[in-house]
């Protein structure tokens, strides 16, 4: 495609041609009808410049104008080149894991791009190993969703390699783009309510804080967990003595729940509020709570609002007492047009940062009226 080498200075290249086709491949449909500014954030263009190509289209009877300002192309759309994605997915053992992959399927498949999937298994050295078969099926591009901090160097390094372009999800890889959370913002919105839940519901304070961290996947998910201790404490002042222990669950319900349980049998806290790295975690920690006797002794805060953090919001009495939602539902189509500006040589920020919610058990069946419907099909 002769757009691909806009950026090699090629001498023969006629760049007002180049933004013509740029333009004209905005149209994906006959008859789609687009107004200008959608024009403009589909080719990339400055919205003078494509005014003005526009308008000259439209004068060589390319391009015509419905209403005041809608443009719809006389030409048959151009079509697409067929892309071939390589998608390295963490894993099968959490829905938020299955929810992202599900999206992205079935965006892949609306978009007609064919998508190359294979398992991480949340294990680091399958994670190489799948790097080497993606760069050996020389795909145009590859998703990343693996967790582990300290591969994430080695992943990277081998797509570089490969001149094959990178986005990273959730955890960052050097070169890459990143989507995913807002570590910072979700782990404020989680801490704040937290810290609000306890002021209304301990007047005489809390004992004992505990952090719920994913400690292999470094320093960016971990702020997930450490704002949510500056925002605990910006809303109750009063826990700034608290003790605070930080303990390593790595992202599990099982290892949390063994922590969690070792840890309380040598803690004299009587109250605690717990902020956890992701779901899976908190309902961990919440388990190890249940099987002590010290259910009301507890309150936590989870990240992901995944499925069984949603049914566990639901149980009446329940001790998590929130959730701070990522929708990876909606994670595959947002990938994907990140990745087509990519291939397209549009320009694309560093990190691509998802909207956060946060989910009560007040809120849960407004925010996700769906869930009995889709438990009831399956």
């Amino acid at each position: 495609m002769a757009q691909q080498h806009a950026g090699a200075r090629d001498p023969y290249l006629v760049k007002s041609v180049v933004h013509a086709s740029r333009l004209l491949s905005a149209f994906r449909s006959s008859g789609e009808a687009l107004p200008l500014r959608e024009v403009a954030s589909r080719s990339g263009l400055p919205k003078s410049m494509a005014f003005r190509i526009l308008y000259t289209l439209e004068r060589c009877g390319m391009v015509e104008k419905v209403g005041e300002n809608l443009y719809r192309s006389s030409l048959r759309p151009f079509r697409q080149k067929l892309y071939r994605l390589g998608y390295a997915a963490q894993g099968t053992d959490y829905q938020f894991s299955k929810d992202v992959s599900t999206s992205l399927e079935r965006a892949a498949a609306a978009e007609g791009i064919e998508l190359i999937s294979l398992d991480n298994r949340y294990n680091p050295k399958i994670a190489q190993r799948n790097a080497d078969i993606l760069v050996r099926e020389k795909v145009d591009l590859v998703i990343e969703f693996q967790t582990d901090d300290h591969v994430a160097p080695i992943v990277a390094t081998k797509y570089r390699e490969a001149n094959i372009p990178l986005i990273a999800i959730e955890v960052p890889h050097p070169g890459a783009t990143y989507f995913g959370a807002n570590n910072y913002e979700a782990g404020l919105i989680g801490g704040r309510y937290l810290g609000r839940w306890a002021k209304q519901h301990w007047h005489s304070g809390v004992d004992e804080i505990v952090l719920v961290q994913l400690d292999r996947a470094g320093s960016l998910p971990r702020m997930r967990v450490t704002s949510m201790l500056v925002g605990m404490k910006e809303v109750f002042p009063a826990l700034e003595p608290c003790k605070v222990t930080s303990i390593d669950g790595d992202g599990k319900l099982g290892d949390t729940f063994e922590k969690m349980r070792r840890h309380l049998r040598t803690s004299r806290a009587r109250r605690f509020l717990v902020g956890a790295i992701n779901d899976p975690s908190a309902l961990g920690a919440l388990r190890a709570f249940q099987e002590a006797g010290r259910t009301e002794s507890c309150a936590i805060m989870g990240q992901n609002a995944s499925p069984e953090g949603r049914a566990e919001l639901r149980e009446p009495g329940t001790r998590l007492v929130g959730s701070v939602a990522y929708f990876p539902e909606k994670y595959g189509e947002q990938i994907l047009a990140v990745a087509l500006d990519i291939l397209h040589r549009r320009p694309v920020p560093p990190a691509v940062f998802v909207k956060h919610q946060l989910v009560t058990p007040e809120t849960v069946n407004h925010i996700y009226p769906n869930d009995e419907l889709m438990l009831t099909t399956v």
